[in-house]
């Protein structure tokens, strides 16, 4: 088989597929033919040939798919692979972390991201199979997505706030693919309100890369009771956060946080600023000590998202209301105690329709 010399032929490739395929095992000439192309996916087991011209320069990738449409077009064998690859390719810098490259995937629902240099020359390759196993996560995460969304008035009559969409794909979507990236392979969701709805859509989350399991709330069981319906405890802290929250939080830290910390439970916070409209007196007894005007007030507000050892979990009474904050009430006076994660990432909570409507905003 011909194909273009590499400079990255050393370099494995993160996709390393059957017999450790390295890059370069991936890479055919544009010349080379679709009978060629077909035995390099072979070999390699990654369902992909990368189109590289001498120089090492990415130009097309040919998937399994595209050399089946090939001869089902009636193209021969022999027919040159660069005719038939696909040279709107997605790729990324040598920058990109591999979580941000799991990311991209998963959100395009591609199965591999080439590396390429500044000069389009390919280096390394990301492949979804991979990038999650080497990632992989022992957490279970538990997505509240039961409520009604009331206060988004009429946008919830007709299907529950969680599956409200932002941009081309549900609220909740946006969470479990942000949940993968972090490697959490095993998602609980709670469901009551429209439930089936969000169950038909996901159903046992093999499309979404991971195992989706239903929690179902007969009746409400608010925001912590629903942990009382695992079917066990949890094999390491159980990450836990609300349906409708838009955020890049960094779960992979947050729950190494938890652990380095020894904490009971851990709540995700961030800083909230108020703005008071009115110059506020400071007093003395009867007098006035000083004037402030307008002044800016800076709140730690709880985030929606938690960290919960498998010990506090056991906690929670069955087949009742329970919210989750009576749950962290209880941590806090323990040796463990709660531990407060100070996240700067970006966070939105879809709960009024002002909030909604901004997230649904370009940019």
């Amino acid at each position: 088989m011909s194909h273009p010399p590499n400079h990255a032929t050393n370099h494995p490739t993160k996709g390393a597929a059957p017999g450790n395929a390295s890059l370069d095992e991936l890479v055919v000439a544009p010349e080379a033919t679709l009978l060629e192309a077909m035995r390099t996916i072979d070999r390699s087991g990654l369902a992909v040939a990368l189109v590289c011209r001498g120089d090492g320069k990415l130009l097309a990738i040919a998937t399994d798919g595209d050399l089946r449409r090939a001869l089902i077009a009636g193209k021969g064998l022999d027919t040159a692979v660069g005719s038939v690859a696909n040279p709107r390719f997605i790729a990324v810098g040598p920058e990109v972390s591999r979580i941000d490259a799991v990311r991209q995937m998963v959100e395009r629902g591609i199965n591999c991201l080439p590396v390429v240099d500044a000069k389009g020359a390919l280096v390394d390759l990301h492949t979804v199979r991979t990038a999650l196993a080497g990632n992989r996560c022992e957490s279970w995460a538990v997505v509240m997505a039961g409520g009604k969304g009331e206060r988004l008035g009429e946008l919830t009559q007709a299907i529950p706030k969680p599956m409200l969409p932002v941009g081309d794909r549900p609220i909740l979507e946006h969470i479990i693919q942000h949940l993968v990236a972090h490697g959490i392979q095993r998602v609980f969701i709670s469901v009551n309100y429209l439930g089936r709805m969000i169950e038909d859509h996901f159903g046992d989350g093999a499309r979404h890369l991971c195992r989706i399991d239903y929690l179902h709330e007969d009746t409400p069981l608010g925001t912590g009771g629903p942990l009382a319906l695992l079917p066990g405890p949890p094999p390491a802290p159980l990450l836990v956060m609300n349906g409708d929250l838009m955020t890049r939080i960094n779960i992979s830290r947050l729950l190494a946080f938890h652990r380095a910390g020894g904490f009971s439970a851990t709540m995700a916070v961030r800083e909230h600023a108020v703005q008071v409209p009115f110059g506020v007196a400071e007093l003395d007894g009867p007098r006035v000590k000083r004037l402030v005007e307008k002044p800016k007030l800076n709140y730690r507000i709880n985030a929606g998202i938690y960290v919960l050892d498998p010990a506090v979990v056991a906690r929670v009474p069955k087949g009742r209301e329970f919210p989750i904050t009576t749950l962290i009430d209880g941590c806090l006076g323990e040796a463990g105690g709660v531990g407060a994660y100070h996240m700067q990432e970006t966070w939105s909570d879809i709960g009024l329709p002002a909030e909604y409507a901004r997230a649904q905003a370009p940019g």
